[in-house]
């Protein structure tokens, strides 16, 4: 698990760990963390030319010190800032004892690296002035980029970008990972993530007073200890059984998708309530079946709504998994019942997992906009619900403000069929026993992984995703 820390935090973390330290010495760190990275990327020493895009702040520091450090090594290092008389002296001064130079943006040549080093966490805002030349230089020049801290131009704490920003192929993120990298376009723009331990987590945890920090993002490890293997003495039904209340005679295909991935959640048993029962059967003979979710009997957890449609028959699935007394995974044509139907919501007793794309929650809770942490976190305090609001990077918030963000994931993954998968797996893994927020969070990473696996061969869709599933459980448990 790595924590993820608004800007805020991180500031006051690294106020008090500098206070404890002799002058320069996080710099020192920073800047040796981010020599040895561009010696990785440039794959050769000497000889190799790098470019160093300088701005008046911290970065703009670490930049020139660790330039100064290939420079020592044989590297050509060239320097252009932003405001060559706002640029830290001292640093400056290291990097021509050390042979490199400062020149202006016109006299750049081409640059087997660039390392943005233009703006730090404590920029907002759409870039101006000097700042936007040289970045539409590094976005013009086919060389890697290598940025400090986040890439300039992307929001620290929501990952927006208002304008011209740069797009790394690495971030060497200094001390914790900020929400920004994660989230949104800042996703996008970051590239790889590299996390430098500068000594902040003790501070972070303890300006949170918290076991757990309130934004975290799953890694492998975990979400393989959260998955729940059969014992010895388990049976069908001490293993869980999953509802699934989806699909209808004019979309029996959701029905069979939510299904096939409900049976890999970890239950020992699907029990399908529906009207393609049928289709579910032929494709899926293990699976118990009936047509109404009150003949359905005793299950652990319920998913309602891929593929449902807005008939009386679907408003009474919905009623009758809402009104029971399991948890929930509410999706697709579920969501838009409810816009009509909130009270239903509030009347429940059992947890409940929404599962909405950006127009679903719009119109159930109104517009997303550029933070997506913030905006889910509105959702699951307003609701009383588990909110996974699924995107190229999938947010999971619950009602505490606790958020998941998810590290997995491909745009293959936007294709129809593909939320139906995500649902039936979330139920399943709420059956199996997971708790509600870190089972929303499993799914979603399992389905992103599955999505990339399934990418590898091709198009995507989305009944590719459940043999894709069925390996990336197998690769995690085995």
């Amino acid at each position: 698990m790595a924590g993820v820390w608004p800007v805020a935090e991180i500031r006051a973390a690294e106020d008090r760990v500098r206070a404890g330290l002799p002058e320069g010495s996080l710099m020192a760190r920073a800047a040796r963390a981010i020599a040895v990275q561009a010696r990785a990327m440039l794959g050769f020493g000497y000889g190799a030319r790098v470019l160093l895009l300088v701005g008046s702040g911290d970065n703009g520091a670490d930049a020139l010190y660790a330039g100064a450090q290939l420079a020592r090594r044989g590297i050509a290092v060239q320097a252009v800032a932003a405001d060559p008389a706002r640029v830290d002296g001292a640093a400056l001064a290291a990097l021509r004892r050390a042979g490199g130079r400062l020149i202006p943006l016109e006299r750049a040549g081409d640059a087997d690296l660039i390392v943005d080093g233009l703006l730090g966490i404590g920029a907002s805002g759409p870039l101006r002035g000097a700042l936007v030349p040289l970045v539409r230089h590094a976005s013009d020049s086919p060389a890697p980029v290598l940025a400090i801290d986040l890439p300039s131009g992307v929001d620290p704490d929501t990952g927006a970008v208002a304008g011209p920003a740069v797009r790394a192929d690495v971030t060497v993120c200094m001390g914790a990972l900020k929400p920004g990298l994660l989230v949104g376009a800042g996703r996008l723009h970051a590239g790889r993530l590299l996390v430098v331990d500068l000594g902040l987590h003790a501070e972070l945890a303890g300006l949170t007073e918290l076991a757990q920090p309130m934004i975290r993002r799953l890694d492998e490890d975990e979400i393989a200890a959260a998955l729940l293997e059969p014992g010895p003495d388990d049976d069908k039904y001490t293993r869980g059984v999953v509802g699934v209340a989806a699909g209808s005679q004019a979309y029996p295909g959701a029905a069979q998708l939510c299904v096939g991935s409900a049976r890999l959640g970890g239950v020992g048993a699907v029990r399908y309530a529906g009207h393609a029962a049928h289709e579910v059967v032929r494709r899926w003979p293990e699976v118990l079946v009936t047509e109404t979710v009150a003949e359905a009997g005793r299950v652990q957890a319920w998913v309602v709504g891929p593929g449902l449609g807005s008939t009386s028959d679907a408003v009474k699935s919905l009623r009758g998994v809402l009104g029971s007394d399991v948890p929930a995974v509410v999706d697709a044509d579920g969501l838009n019942l409810l816009v009509e139907r909130r009270q239903l919501l509030s009347d429940r007793g059992a947890a409940t997992v929404l599962t909405p794309h950006d127009r679903e929650f719009e119109r159930l809770f109104g517009p997303v906009g550029t933070d997506r942490i913030a905006a889910a976190r509105r959702a699951a305090a307003e609701s009383g619900a588990v909110v996974l609001l699924k995107g190229y990077a999938t947010v999971v918030a619950e009602p505490d403000g606790h958020c998941y963000l998810n590290p997995t994931g491909t745009a293959a993954l936007a294709t129809a069929g593909s939320g139906d998968v995500l649902a039936g797996l979330t139920g399943s893994l709420l059956a199996a026993g997971i708790q509600p927020g870190l089972a929303a969070a499993t799914a979603a990473y399992l389905h992103g992984a599955a999505g990339a696996r399934a990418a590898q061969d091709g198009p995507v869709v989305a009944s590719d995703l459940l043999p894709a599933l069925r390996a990336e459980l197998a690769a995690l448990t085995t």
